[in-house]
Protein backbone atom coordinates (compact mmCIF):
# COMPACT_ATOMS: atom_id res chain seq x y z
CA UNK A 1 0.00 0.00 0.00
CA UNK A 2 1.53 3.50 -1.26
CA UNK A 3 2.19 5.55 1.67
CA UNK A 4 1.02 9.30 0.34
CA UNK A 5 3.50 10.97 3.24
CA UNK A 6 5.99 9.35 1.98
CA UNK A 7 5.31 10.70 -1.61
CA UNK A 8 4.99 14.07 -0.46
CA UNK A 9 7.79 14.84 1.59
CA UNK A 10 9.76 16.50 -1.31
CA UNK A 11 7.26 18.76 -1.72
CA UNK A 12 7.26 19.50 2.20
CA UNK A 13 10.82 20.28 1.79
CA UNK A 14 10.28 22.60 -0.68
CA UNK A 15 7.66 24.27 0.58
CA UNK A 16 10.01 24.86 4.22
CA UNK A 17 12.70 26.40 2.14
CA UNK A 18 10.22 28.45 0.45
CA UNK A 19 8.52 29.66 3.58
CA UNK A 20 12.45 30.62 4.54
CA UNK A 21 13.00 31.92 2.06
CA UNK A 22 10.03 34.15 1.99
CA UNK A 23 10.83 34.71 5.79
CA UNK A 24 13.91 35.90 5.09
CA UNK A 25 13.44 38.38 2.62
CA UNK A 26 10.39 39.58 5.05
CA UNK A 27 13.07 39.66 7.97
CA UNK A 28 10.10 37.77 10.20
CA UNK A 29 11.49 35.91 13.36
CA UNK A 30 8.89 33.01 12.45
CA UNK A 31 12.29 30.24 11.87
CA UNK A 32 15.20 29.91 14.26
CA UNK A 33 17.73 27.20 12.64
CA UNK A 34 18.05 24.80 15.92
CA UNK A 35 14.31 25.00 16.60
CA UNK A 36 13.84 23.75 12.56
CA UNK A 37 16.81 20.85 12.59
CA UNK A 38 15.09 19.31 15.69
CA UNK A 39 11.57 20.05 13.53
CA UNK A 40 13.10 18.05 10.64
CA UNK A 41 14.76 15.64 12.42
CA UNK A 42 11.39 14.54 14.27
CA UNK A 43 9.74 14.18 10.82
CA UNK A 44 12.86 11.89 9.38
CA UNK A 45 12.23 9.98 12.54
CA UNK A 46 8.62 10.00 12.31
CA UNK A 47 8.79 9.09 8.86
CA UNK A 48 11.37 5.59 9.56
CA UNK A 49 8.91 4.45 12.00
CA UNK A 50 5.82 4.78 9.78
CA UNK A 51 7.27 2.15 7.11
CA UNK A 52 6.80 -0.54 10.09
CA UNK A 53 3.36 1.31 11.82
CA UNK A 54 1.91 1.44 9.22
CA UNK A 55 2.71 -2.34 8.41
CA UNK A 56 0.70 -2.56 12.01
CA UNK A 57 -2.08 -1.00 12.05
CA UNK A 58 -2.89 -2.57 8.62
CA UNK A 59 -2.69 -5.52 10.79
CA UNK A 60 -4.93 -5.08 13.59
CA UNK A 61 -7.53 -2.94 11.03
CA UNK A 62 -7.62 -5.54 8.50
CA UNK A 63 -8.40 -8.38 11.34
CA UNK A 64 -11.12 -6.45 12.45
CA UNK A 65 -12.37 -5.96 9.09
CA UNK A 66 -13.16 -9.42 8.59
CA UNK A 67 -15.53 -8.93 11.70
CA UNK A 68 -17.53 -6.04 9.85
CA UNK A 69 -20.87 -5.16 10.69
CA UNK A 70 -21.42 -3.95 7.43
CA UNK A 71 -19.44 -3.56 3.69
CA UNK A 72 -18.81 0.41 2.37
CA UNK A 73 -18.30 0.16 -1.53
CA UNK A 74 -14.36 1.49 -1.39
CA UNK A 75 -15.05 2.76 -5.21
CA UNK A 76 -18.35 4.35 -4.80
CA UNK A 77 -18.61 8.40 -4.62
CA UNK A 78 -20.68 8.30 -1.39
CA UNK A 79 -18.62 5.93 0.25
CA UNK A 80 -15.56 8.19 0.36
CA UNK A 81 -17.80 11.04 1.46
CA UNK A 82 -18.65 9.12 4.47
CA UNK A 83 -15.34 7.84 4.97
CA UNK A 84 -14.17 11.71 4.85
CA UNK A 85 -16.68 12.55 7.60
CA UNK A 86 -16.07 9.41 9.42
CA UNK A 87 -12.02 10.06 9.75
CA UNK A 88 -12.22 13.78 10.70
CA UNK A 89 -14.77 13.04 13.07
CA UNK A 90 -12.60 10.38 14.70
CA UNK A 91 -9.41 12.44 14.07
CA UNK A 92 -11.10 15.34 16.59
CA UNK A 93 -11.93 12.96 19.37
CA UNK A 94 -8.27 11.00 19.15
CA UNK A 95 -6.71 14.89 19.06
CA UNK A 96 -9.09 16.45 21.82
CA UNK A 97 -8.15 13.41 23.95
CA UNK A 98 -4.61 13.76 23.50
CA UNK A 99 -4.95 16.99 24.90
CA UNK A 100 -7.36 15.35 28.09
CA UNK A 101 -5.37 12.45 28.86
CA UNK A 102 -1.59 12.70 29.83
CA UNK A 103 -0.48 9.15 28.37
CA UNK A 104 -1.71 10.13 25.03
CA UNK A 105 -0.37 14.11 25.37
CA UNK A 106 2.98 11.60 25.97
CA UNK A 107 3.41 11.38 22.19
CA UNK A 108 1.54 14.09 21.57
CA UNK A 109 3.25 17.11 23.18
CA UNK A 110 6.10 16.67 20.51
CA UNK A 111 4.35 18.56 17.93
CA UNK A 112 3.48 21.47 20.19
CA UNK A 113 7.21 21.89 21.66
CA UNK A 114 8.26 23.87 19.32
CA UNK A 115 8.33 27.77 20.33
CA UNK A 116 7.86 28.44 16.29
CA UNK A 117 4.78 28.36 14.12
CA UNK A 118 6.01 27.52 10.53
CA UNK A 119 5.93 24.97 7.82
CA UNK A 120 8.82 23.23 9.90
CA UNK A 121 6.72 22.97 12.59
CA UNK A 122 4.39 20.38 10.72
CA UNK A 123 6.65 18.11 10.03
CA UNK A 124 7.70 17.67 13.99
CA UNK A 125 5.74 14.59 14.58
CA UNK A 126 5.65 11.82 17.02
CA UNK A 127 8.02 8.91 16.96
CA UNK A 128 5.72 6.80 19.74
CA UNK A 129 2.04 7.79 18.40
CA UNK A 130 1.57 4.23 16.54
CA UNK A 131 3.00 2.13 19.79
CA UNK A 132 0.77 3.63 22.09
CA UNK A 133 -1.96 2.86 20.44
CA UNK A 134 -3.50 6.10 19.06
CA UNK A 135 -4.19 4.63 16.17
CA UNK A 136 -7.03 2.73 17.56
CA UNK A 137 -9.25 5.59 17.61
CA UNK A 138 -10.32 4.75 14.43
CA UNK A 139 -10.71 0.91 14.82
CA UNK A 140 -14.75 1.56 14.56
CA UNK A 141 -14.13 2.27 11.10
CA UNK A 142 -13.23 -0.75 9.90
CA UNK A 143 -15.78 -2.52 12.18
CA UNK A 144 -18.67 -0.64 10.58
CA UNK A 145 -17.05 -1.80 6.97
CA UNK A 146 -14.68 0.93 5.89
CA UNK A 147 -11.61 -0.63 4.16
CA UNK A 148 -8.55 -0.45 5.90
CA UNK A 149 -6.23 0.67 2.87
CA UNK A 150 -8.95 3.09 2.34
CA UNK A 151 -8.97 4.69 6.29
CA UNK A 152 -5.45 4.17 6.08
CA UNK A 153 -5.52 6.61 2.59
CA UNK A 154 -7.94 9.39 4.34
CA UNK A 155 -5.90 9.41 7.21
CA UNK A 156 -3.03 10.44 4.92
CA UNK A 157 -4.84 12.44 3.18
CA UNK A 158 -6.13 14.41 6.95
CA UNK A 159 -2.94 15.42 7.19
CA UNK A 160 -1.73 16.17 4.37
CA UNK A 161 -4.37 18.94 4.35
CA UNK A 162 -2.98 20.09 7.91
CA UNK A 163 1.30 20.73 6.66
CA UNK A 164 -0.02 23.96 5.21
CA UNK A 165 -2.05 25.80 7.92
CA UNK A 166 0.94 25.66 10.12
CA UNK A 167 2.28 28.97 8.69
CA UNK A 168 2.13 32.76 10.02
CA UNK A 169 2.28 34.38 6.31
CA UNK A 170 -1.95 33.69 5.99
CA UNK A 171 -3.88 35.46 8.56
CA UNK A 172 -7.70 34.79 7.75
CA UNK A 173 -9.38 33.40 4.70
CA UNK A 174 -13.29 34.74 3.89
CA UNK A 175 -15.89 33.89 6.77
CA UNK A 176 -17.43 30.87 5.17
CA UNK A 177 -14.10 29.18 4.72
CA UNK A 178 -12.79 30.42 8.59
CA UNK A 179 -16.53 29.06 9.34
CA UNK A 180 -16.07 25.38 7.93
CA UNK A 181 -12.53 24.57 7.63
CA UNK A 182 -9.39 24.37 9.70
CA UNK A 183 -7.32 27.25 9.01
CA UNK A 184 -3.95 28.86 9.69
CA UNK A 185 -5.93 30.99 12.24
CA UNK A 186 -7.52 28.43 13.62
CA UNK A 187 -4.80 26.33 14.45
CA UNK A 188 -2.56 28.89 15.61
CA UNK A 189 -5.21 29.04 18.38
CA UNK A 190 -4.41 25.71 18.95
CA UNK A 191 -0.39 25.49 18.91
CA UNK A 192 -0.27 28.73 21.76
CA UNK A 193 0.03 28.62 25.32
CA UNK A 194 -1.92 31.60 26.39
CA UNK A 195 -4.51 30.45 28.45
CA UNK A 196 -7.34 31.17 26.53
CA UNK A 197 -6.31 29.21 23.82
CA UNK A 198 -5.28 26.40 25.74
CA UNK A 199 -7.21 23.03 24.21
CA UNK A 200 -8.86 24.26 21.84
CA UNK A 201 -9.37 24.06 18.02
CA UNK A 202 -8.51 19.93 17.77
CA UNK A 203 -9.86 19.97 14.51
CA UNK A 204 -8.54 18.13 11.54
CA UNK A 205 -9.76 19.57 8.05
CA UNK A 206 -12.66 20.67 9.19
CA UNK A 207 -13.72 22.88 12.19
CA UNK A 208 -17.23 22.38 12.33
CA UNK A 209 -16.90 20.01 15.43
CA UNK A 210 -14.90 22.10 17.74
CA UNK A 211 -17.57 24.62 17.61
CA UNK A 212 -20.57 21.57 17.47
CA UNK A 213 -18.79 20.41 21.18
CA UNK A 214 -17.58 23.59 22.41
CA UNK A 215 -14.11 23.67 22.05
CA UNK A 216 -14.05 26.51 19.26
CA UNK A 217 -11.56 29.78 20.06
CA UNK A 218 -11.05 32.41 17.58
CA UNK A 219 -7.72 33.93 17.38
CA UNK A 220 -7.88 37.22 19.09
CA UNK A 221 -4.83 38.03 21.20
CA UNK A 222 -1.41 36.78 19.35
CA UNK A 223 -0.14 33.39 20.31
CA UNK A 224 2.72 32.52 22.09
CA UNK A 225 3.53 29.24 21.12
CA UNK A 226 5.13 26.34 23.01
CA UNK A 227 4.56 24.54 26.24
CA UNK A 228 3.15 26.17 29.23
CA UNK A 229 6.31 24.80 30.68
CA UNK A 230 9.00 25.04 27.88
CA UNK A 231 11.27 21.82 27.54
CA UNK A 232 14.18 23.77 26.83
CA UNK A 233 16.02 21.37 24.46
CA UNK A 234 16.93 21.14 20.75
CA UNK A 235 17.58 17.17 21.20
CA UNK A 236 15.42 14.99 18.77
CA UNK A 237 15.67 12.24 21.37
CA UNK A 238 14.77 14.19 24.46
CA UNK A 239 11.86 15.78 22.72
CA UNK A 240 10.40 12.23 21.73
CA UNK A 241 10.58 10.47 25.15
CA UNK A 242 11.01 13.38 27.67
CA UNK A 243 6.97 13.40 28.54
CA UNK A 244 7.02 9.35 28.99
CA UNK A 245 9.91 9.10 31.08
CA UNK A 246 8.59 12.13 33.26
CA UNK A 247 5.00 10.33 33.40
CA UNK A 248 6.60 7.14 34.57
CA UNK A 249 8.80 8.93 37.20
CA UNK A 250 5.38 10.53 38.41
CA UNK A 251 4.04 6.99 38.73
CA UNK A 252 6.21 5.23 40.21
CA UNK A 253 6.92 7.51 43.15
CA UNK A 254 2.89 8.40 43.15
CA UNK A 255 2.42 6.35 46.80
CA UNK A 256 -0.94 4.99 45.68
CA UNK A 257 -2.46 2.53 42.79
CA UNK A 258 -4.93 5.36 42.17
CA UNK A 259 -2.45 8.33 41.95
CA UNK A 260 -0.25 6.15 39.72
CA UNK A 261 -3.43 5.54 37.14
CA UNK A 262 -4.19 9.64 37.51
CA UNK A 263 -0.71 10.49 36.50
CA UNK A 264 -0.90 8.37 33.96
CA UNK A 265 -4.52 8.63 32.38
CA UNK A 266 -5.33 11.83 34.10
CA UNK A 267 -4.94 15.31 32.44
CA UNK A 268 -1.23 17.34 31.76
CA UNK A 269 -0.59 19.03 34.70
CA UNK A 270 -2.80 16.86 36.93
CA UNK A 271 -0.70 15.98 40.57
CA UNK A 272 -1.89 14.56 43.58
CA UNK A 273 -0.81 17.11 46.02
CA UNK A 274 -1.54 20.20 43.52
CA UNK A 275 1.87 21.13 42.92
CA UNK A 276 1.27 21.31 39.33
CA UNK A 277 -2.07 22.85 37.62
CA UNK A 278 -4.29 21.40 34.84
CA UNK A 279 -6.05 23.76 32.24
CA UNK A 280 -8.93 23.23 34.42
CA UNK A 281 -7.20 24.34 37.19
CA UNK A 282 -5.24 27.61 35.51
CA UNK A 283 -8.50 28.80 34.23
CA UNK A 284 -10.44 28.48 37.76
CA UNK A 285 -7.55 30.29 39.13
CA UNK A 286 -8.13 32.84 36.58
CA UNK A 287 -11.90 33.54 37.68
CA UNK A 288 -10.67 33.81 41.08
CA UNK A 289 -10.54 37.10 42.54
CA UNK A 290 -7.47 37.59 44.46
CA UNK A 291 -8.11 38.69 48.38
Amino acid sequence: MPDLIHYAIPAFVILVLAEVIVTAVQQKDYYEKRDTFSSLAMGIGNALIGLVGKGLMLWVYDLIYEYRLFTVDPTAWWGWVLLFFADDFSYYWFHRISHGSRYFWASHVVHHSSRKYNLGTALRQTWTGTISGAFLFWAWMPLVGFHPVAVLTMQSISLLYQFWIHTEHIRRFPAFIEAVFNTPSHHRVHHASNLQYLDKNHAGILIIWDRLFGTFQAEEERPEYGLTKNIETYNPVRIAFHEWADLWRDAWKAGSLRNGIMYVFGPPGWSHDGTRKTTRDLREEEKTPIA
